[in-house]
């Protein structure tokens, strides 16, 4: 049994189709098809019932895709293991992060830390909240950057920062002029938001509410940057981040009454040891971020 084959399992497992998957692969859907048929030659069973257009798991999949992750995961630490043996200045540090982290923080935190371990390269993956998570539960990555502590009693995390979170009023707003607002003041304006499933969207209702109001939520998006490009048009208002870079086109105003703000989390599998390049860049995150929140206020 091939590690890819068990590879191209899981990503069919996940819902890729066996075209997509034998692209990733670079081999012909021809290859990779009788590829999966010998995975289920050799464990005996099918694992795959076509519904429709696509494959889903069988009972005998769904049971076998979890050990199936195990093993990749076990393979991908030993690779790494080998690798930091041969090259004890490097190795490879994977790390998840929020799309809005990529912006500041996260290059920030790597710049500094390749200053001391310029040979130590990364492989970096932006997520919204739940796809951290997936990735650290996959063994995907070893670390995972939040804007939230991850409900999970495999996963620990350790608070980085505070991150302010201010209203965004677009240009020409009856409050534009001002610098600083109760939340309460743009209870009747529409508001913009993340999609349910956001940590960020729910900080935004829980604020609200403390002010006594629930947003009317006139539009909702996956990206903060896209948020502020339509408050920017004029669509409504949001709360969110300052942008670490660049002017912003539209105001953004303290709350005063309310304490506005989103907790930045560095986060791993509890008990899973880190390979060595990985847990060097924790603890360099760790001690960094204490500067970074000093800088931020927090």
């Amino acid at each position: 049994m091939e590690i890819d084959t068990i590879r191209a399992f899981i990503a069919v497992a996940d819902g890729r189709t066996v075209t997509e998957v034998a692209e990733r692969s670079h081999r012909t859907q021809p290859a990779m098809s009788r590829a999966l048929s010998r995975l289920e030659r050799e464990v005996g069973t099918q694992l795959f019932q076509r519904v429709g257009r696509g494959l889903t798991l069988t009972p005998a999949g769904r049971e076998l895709v979890g050990h199936a992750r195990d093993i990749v995961d076990a393979f991908d630490r030993g690779v790494r293991a080998v690798d930091d043996m041969a090259r004890p200045d490097g190795g490879l540090v994977p790390v998840a992060f929020l799309h809005t982290l990529g912006t500041w923080l996260v290059p920030e935190l790597i710049r500094g830390f390749r200053v001391e371990r310029p040979n130590v390269r990364f492989d970096l993956r932006q997520h919204g909240d739940e796809g951290l998570v997936s990735d650290l539960l996959d063994g995907a990555v070893d670390l995972a950057i939040t804007a939230d502590r991850p409900d999970h009693p495999q996963i620990h995390s350790r608070r980085l920062l505070l991150e302010p979170l201010r209203v965004v009023v677009p240009p020409d707003h009856r409050l534009a002029r001002r610098r600083v607002i109760r939340l309460e003041e743009v209870a009747d304006d529409t508001f913009i938001a993340l999609r349910p499933g956001f940590s960020l969207r729910a900080i935004t209702e829980e604020l609200c509410a403390k002010a006594g109001f629930t947003p009317r939520i006139g539009f909702e998006g996956e990206e903060v940057e896209t948020l502020r490009g339509l408050v920017s048009a004029g669509l409504g208002v949001a709360l969110i981040p300052e942008p670490h870079v660049g002017v912003p086109a539209s105001p953004h105003l303290r709350v005063s009454n309310l304490a506005a703000s989103r907790e930045i989390c560095l986060a791993w599998l509890e008990g899973r040891k880190l390979a060595a390049p990985s847990e060097h860049f924790r603890d360099h995150t760790l001690e960094q971020a204490k500067k970074i929140a000093a800088r931020l206020g927090d």
